[in-house]
């Protein structure tokens, strides 16, 4: 099994009736026998508008069940599948529509005539209205002969959000996609009978690769309600009785601040194996609580775009787990470098890289970009900084663009956050370093407080310095109602910056 195809083909002939997809709104599933005439269906509607395997298709969907038919029947077909992001401003917007040299994007009502302005100018791709979130609804044609599909066929396009610059273009091949799949699937043994429950969208490499494709490639089978509510997560898990979640940390602070599971509701968490928590560093505090007051155990990962979202996994073994790390790496080779490139030791603080199956080829059209994070013998620089302990788990202390350098002295942002949020009345804390003529940079923080709880800025400075001491906290604190994320959920530390 070493592409889509193989994957989908396999269990649709194996076990045509079992659920793949199962959307709660219109309570609807969709079965492996039929995501796979969903997939053909789509390539022969595909060839029938004159467009050739190996193009790029694209989607601005919310999630449902035809942004998951598009996603896995575009890659299936042979086609290039490029998801658009919903929360795009206009110039990333067209920036990415052009540099992907998409041909059609699928697209939800309320953005087809954005995406029809922005693409006239070029007048490159058409533009397909698609009015259900539960249902493609693409005319009938006649089955297309298939396109072969190989393991090193580009599968996905991905581009990153970035905080500087244009997005850069990750191009994922299918072995790429499956390799990371069957990854997760092994460390996490998972099988036909695993069900996932995931809110992420399918815009984003964890809601695509993780929540969608592990379960693919494992036979099993994933909950994709529209959007993520607190109100109503507990009560998907008693009507669906997913065995893992996927989660990010602010949908684990959300449910933190919810309301407690109903006996019933609670009785069906008894059946989660594992929680999955990525995208972002999983402050240690809400871990905890979250295991002590749902009685579900979180596994912290990382993973990268350029690594198809795998790179480090904490063990299924709660035993082995270690609180504050992301853990071991799952399906590559990892190692700390110092800036001059040597491999450092354990301890010793430097940049992240990997070097795996998984790992992309390069950024789409871009040589020079890619050159500069990926060696010729395969190392790609992660941009994360951090550590390994003695028995080889990994430690995040921050990004390189991000890291706070006060008068000489790195300080990492997390530890700030990790330090605010174990005030009562702190529902979300992120610091950020901001230009200092004495020190060079100093620190602020943008704290979100907890649903009808007061506190004042001079209450969580000195919550900070009692926490962190005078030096590492912050000159700054700002209150705001939310703050900046990504659409994984992850905060974009660079534009705390232009909050008022």
């Amino acid at each position: 099994m070493r592409t889509f195809r193989d994957a989908i083909d396999a269990h649709a002939a194996a076990r045509p009736q079992a659920a793949c997809i199962v959307a709660p709104e219109p309570q609807t599933i969709v079965t492996y026998g039929e995501l796979r005439r969903e997939c053909v269906a789509l390539g022969a509607y595909l060839a029938a508008e004159g467009i050739a395997p190996g193009a790029v298709v694209s989607y601005m969907l919310p999630n449902g069940i035809a942004a998951a038919s598009v996603f896995l029947g575009a890659m299936y077909a042979g086609y290039v599948v490029s998801p658009v992001n919903l929360l795009s401003q206009d110039r990333q917007l067209e920036y990415t529509l052009a540099h992907s040299r998409t041909r059609l994007v699928f697209a939800a009502p309320e953005h087809v005539e954005r995406l029809r302005a922005l693409l006239r100018r070029a007048q490159s791709a058409a533009v397909v209205r698609v009015t259900d979130p539960d249902r493609l609804g693409l005319a009938a044609n006649a089955v297309a002969a298939q396109a072969g599909v190989a393991a090193d066929t580009p599968a996905m396009l991905m581009y990153t959000s970035g905080t500087t610059g244009e997005p850069k273009g990750v191009l994922l091949s299918h072995w790429n996609l499956v390799f990371a799949g069957r990854s997760v699937a092994a460390a996490q043994a998972l099988s036909a009978d695993d069900r996932v429950l995931s809110a992420l969208p399918l815009y984003h490499i964890n809601g695509q690769c993780i929540a969608t494709v592990s379960p693919v490639v494992s036979g099993g089978s994933i909950v994709l309600p529209h959007r993520f509510s607190a109100s109503q997560w507990w009560t998907l898990v008693e009507r669906y009785r997913p065995t893992w979640l996927n989660l990010v940390p602010t949908i684990v602070a959300y449910l933190l601040n919810g309301p407690d599971p109903t006996p019933a509701q609670a009785a069906a968490c008894r059946a989660i194996r594992f929680a999955r928590s990525a995208s972002a560093p999983l402050p240690v505090a809400q871990q905890r609580a979250f295991e002590t007051r749902f009685g579900v155990a979180i596994i912290e990962a990382m993973g990268l775009t350029e690594c198809a979202s795998v790179a480090f996994a904490n063990p299924l073994d709660a035993s082995r787990r270690k609180y504050g790390s992301i853990g071991l790496p799952l399906g590559v080779e990892a190692r700390v470098v110092a800036a001059d490139g040597s491999v450092l030791g354990p301890g010793e603080h430097g940049e992240i890289e990997l070097r795996g199956e998984n790992v992309m080829a390069g950024y789409y059209r871009a040589p020079e970009q890619t050159a500069q994070v990926r060696s010729a013998d395969g190392w790609l620089a992660s941009g994360d900084l951090g550590y390994r302990d003695d028995e080889g788990y990994y430690f995040i202390v921050g990004r390189r663009k991000e890291l706070i350098i006060k008068g000489g002295e790195n300080i990492a942002p997390r530890e700030i956050d990790e330090a605010l949020l174990r005030h009562p009345a702190v529902l979300e804390a992120a610091a950020v370093g901001i230009p200092d003529p004495d020190y060079g940079q100093d620190i602020l923080a943008c704290v979100v407080l907890k649903p009808g709880t007061r506190c004042e800025e001079a209450e969580l400075r000195a919550h900070c310095i009692a926490e962190l001491g005078q030096y590492k906290s912050p000159r700054l604190l700002r209150l705001v109602a939310a703050l900046p994320k990504g659409p994984s959920g992850k905060v974009q530390r660079l534009k705390l910056l232009d909050l008022d």
